[in-house]
């Protein structure tokens, strides 16, 4: 993907999910290729974890490890 730089860095984000086994691997990928990463937040327990990385135009991408069933299951309770 290619875009215009963005004035200033926010949280829109692109945001697309990945496989729990591939975490290490895409977060080590990530910083061989210098991006400034923002390794997960604070989350729910069960929600899943998510690196956070951007390059010098202020776009933003999150790979997020777990489903959204997975999310909803865990914030109705029903985990």
């Amino acid at each position: 993907m290619e875009a215009e730089a963005l004035p200033a860095r926010s949280y829109n984000h692109f945001s697309t999910k990945m496989a729990e086994t591939d975490y290490g691997g895409r977060l080590a990928r990530i910083k061989a290729l210098g991006l400034e990463v923002r390794e997960g937040r604070s989350r729910v327990g069960g929600e899943g974890r998510s690196i956070c990385f951007g390059g010098p135009d202020n776009h933003l991408f999150e790979l997020h490890f777990g489903t959204l069933e997975e999310r909803l299951a865990r914030y109705s309770g029903k985990d």
